[in-house]
């Protein structure tokens, strides 16, 4: 677990490298958000860098998932589960695309790499428990902006909170100290995913924070830093 600034924590879930992935807690007027919430079974779990971070599951007033990937969507299961007698009860967001996949309403191509990924992770990872409420553009989720950027997934979503603090998911890694596009092995379309990050620099304003799925927040200079990244794969 790691502060990004005071109001936002960085929860350091999965293995070790490559296999490390971000979950982040963000607390401000409107309650505790929690922003994905790792693999199913991480080497720290989910609950241990949330008490690292001074929270309980129970204190969870809502979770917000940027994309249907079971290293961002996996934790649930956990928090689900009972604690000290609190059953955690926090509304779910996730992207209306991505939620077609996990309900399977939309079926992607077995012949497409992650097409047969998706397909096969929702036959082996049960989510039907869990009630999505499924997110679309420009959508308001107490103070957060959601903008809908496809491309890794087709429901993939960006959160942006009017305090300044983006959390990307994998429209946008840090590698070596620069945003990057991710990897194309672990996305549909690179072509969508880069009209993607054109379209969310244009769209989203002016913020300090950048919380990527993987690798380490950037806490100032953030809508420059997509920018540049959005001019380099214009």
């Amino acid at each position: 677990m790691e502060r990004v600034r005071a109001d936002t924590h960085r929860l350091q879930l999965g293995w070790t490298e490559p296999f490390v992935v971000n979950a982040y807690v963000f607390e401000g007027e409107d309650g505790v958000t929690l922003v994905d919430t790792g693999m199913p079974l991480n080497r720290r779990s989910l609950r241990a860098e949330l008490a690292a971070a001074g929270y309980v599951p129970a204190d969870v007033d809502r979770v917000l998932l940027t994309h249907y990937d079971l290293d961002h969507v996996g934790g649930l299961t956990s928090l689900a589960h009972r604690l000290g007698g609190a059953r955690f009860d926090a509304e779910v967001y996730l992207g209306a695309g991505d939620v077609a996949l996990v309900r399977g309403t939309a079926d992607p191509p077995w012949v497409h790499h992650k097409g047969a990924f998706h397909r096969l992770a929702r036959e082996l990872f049960d989510l039907d428990g869990v009630a999505f409420r499924g997110v679309a553009e420009g959508d308001r989720i107490g103070s957060f902006t959601a903008y809908h950027t496809p491309g890794h997934n087709p429901g993939h979503t960006v959160y942006v909170h009017d305090a300044g603090v983006a959390f990307v998911g994998d429209l946008l890694w840090e590698t070596d100290g620069e945003l990057t596009p991710p990897f194309w092995g672990d996305s549909y379309s690179m072509r969508e995913l880069r009209a993607s990050i054109r379209a969310f620099s244009d769209r989203a304003g002016s913020f300090e924070v950048v919380c990527p799925g993987h690798g380490t927040p950037f806490v100032r200079g953030g809508s420059d830093r997509v920018a540049a990244l959005s001019s380099r794969v214009d």
